[in-house]
């Protein structure tokens, strides 16, 4: 049975001065991404579609280069839309943040509502997987507050900021969740990159 994986990109070199779309990914993301690459379901993927920021197609291309198989840019996959703000320092990131996952139909600052980028992820997730061979596994690369959307919607869970993939696995990102492409059921909760098992059971 196949699957898809939303992966998240791992840690990034945060620069106040570019816009955050441009951030890259540090030394350290860069390991992890490569490492990941390696992994058997994601080796196995038949495609490769990712946000257009810088940080996740940078993990797309390290796995691509595994792989072989080309990345698909995603207009509509990129990360909730912070640019009202741009870079802010992380106390009061994270009090906007709460704000976004606490009150989905308030803008916290001007931000995308939580609602509004929830339904561009799903989407945009469903149009890319609209003629997908069922049989043929899939991988997202992305973000971590438009994939804990994304997961929401496919568990059916409220969103809340308790579903985040900094609550629950790596804060600094590089984190995946695993999906039954059937029927869009949600197989996992957020897990580190490196704790996915080889052998998960579709």
């Amino acid at each position: 049975m196949a699957y898809a994986l939303y992966v998240t990109h791992p840690q990034v070199v945060q620069d106040a001065a570019m816009l955050v779309p441009r951030w890259e990914l540090s030394p350290k993301g860069r390991e992890r991404a490569e490492r990941f690459a390696n992994h058997t379901m994601v080796r196995a993927a038949t495609r490769i579609i990712s946000s257009n920021e810088t940080k996740a197609l940078e993990l797309a291309e390290a796995i691509s280069r595994v792989s072989g198989v080309q990345v698909e840019p995603g207009e509509n996959f990129g990360e909730n839309d912070r640019s009202s703000t741009g870079f802010v320092p992380p106390e009061r990131f994270e009090a906007l943040a709460d704000a976004f996952f606490a009150e989905p139909e308030v803008s916290p600052e001007g931000w995308e509502r939580a609602i509004d980028a929830q339904a561009r992820i799903v989407a945009a997730f469903e149009a890319a997987l609209a003629d997908q061979d069922t049989d043929a596994p899939v991988l997202f690369t992305g973000h971590g507050a438009v994939g804990t959307l994304l997961k929401c919607h496919l568990g059916q869970r409220a969103i809340s900021r308790s579903e985040d993939q900094r609550r629950i696995a790596d804060p600094g990102g590089g984190n995946v969740f695993v999906v039954r492409l059937r029927d869009r059921k949600l197989l996992s909760d957020w897990m580190p990159m490196e704790a996915l098992p080889e052998d998960f059971p579709v």
